[in-house]
């Protein structure tokens, strides 16, 4: 009885952390999410320019090729995606710099409202900005045009917002792939709804939505408006942070 239960519980351990992912890392994806950057930070949603500099040094010394995801079907057993929501001005003033330094690349979620009108005290890019980074370096996505929480919306809601999102983007001038940040994380999880909200997305041409899940992802996924994004706070520190490449979440429950 002892016996099954230990082997239970490792099958638990296993399967909820992914481990199967690291010891087989061929169809491992890790993607992380960022938002702002500051030189010092006590936020859960800034981190510092030391602990992001610390984080990208490892993940250059530990050999990880970071991704676009226009090719994501290029991966390699340490290929991870880093990600940055919202267009914050602190991207524009660290990241390239630092992307340039440890050879890697970030894709940015753009939501155009932000970047058209602000987002609270924030100082956001502009589009001039965003037009201005190097390609070879970022990529810009979607993180819909007025950042409302879409397990709240309409179908109608949602598709009338992305294609705004779209369309001032392509008027602006600025390239995008077709992948989608929910905001706030947030989309309809029950069936029908989810299914005609995913049925949105294909009608125009995204090709995959990214929540937060903290998880690592088997790739390729069969469910691709569900990619997983792994959180990285302020205040982890760098053991968190290698902790989280190979776990993803950190708590059980």
């Amino acid at each position: 009885m002892l016996f099954y239960l230990i082997l239970s519980a490792f099958l638990f351990f296993i399967l909820y952390f992914r481990m199967y992912l690291f010891l087989f890392p061929k169809n491992r994806l890790v993607i992380l999410m960022y938002h702002q950057i500051e030189k010092e930070s006590r936020e859960d949603l800034t981190v510092s320019l030391k602990n992001i500099e610390e984080q990208f040094k490892y993940l250059s010394t530990k050999k990880y090729t970071s991704k676009f995801f226009s090719d994501i079907h290029t991966l390699t057993p340490k290929s991870i995606i880093i990600t940055f929501d919202d267009g914050y001005k602190n991207n524009y003033t660290y990241l390239p710099e630092l992307l340039k330094k440890y050879n890697l690349k970030a894709t940015i979620f753009i939501p155009t409202e932000f970047i058209r009108a602000g987002y609270k005290d924030n100082e956001m890019m502009t589009f001039k900005d965003i037009r201005n980074l190097d390609k070879n370096y970022f990529e810009i996505a979607l993180h819909s045009h007025s950042h409302q929480n879409f397990r709240n919306s309409t179908a109608d809601f949602i598709a009338h917002d992305l294609k705004e999102n779209m369309q001032i983007l392509d008027r602006e001038g600025i390239t995008y792939s077709k992948v989608l940040a929910y905001p706030y994380g947030k989309y309809t999880k029950g069936n029908p709804e989810k299914s005609v909200i995913f049925s949105v997305f294909k009608k125009l041409g995204i090709t995959y939505a990214v929540r937060i899940g903290n998880k690592v992802n088997y790739f390729p996924s069969q469910s691709p408006y569900e990619l997983c994004r792994i959180d990285i706070k302020g205040k982890d520190s760098l053991i968190h942070f290698k902790l989280k490449l190979i776990f993803g979440r950190l708590k059980l429950f």
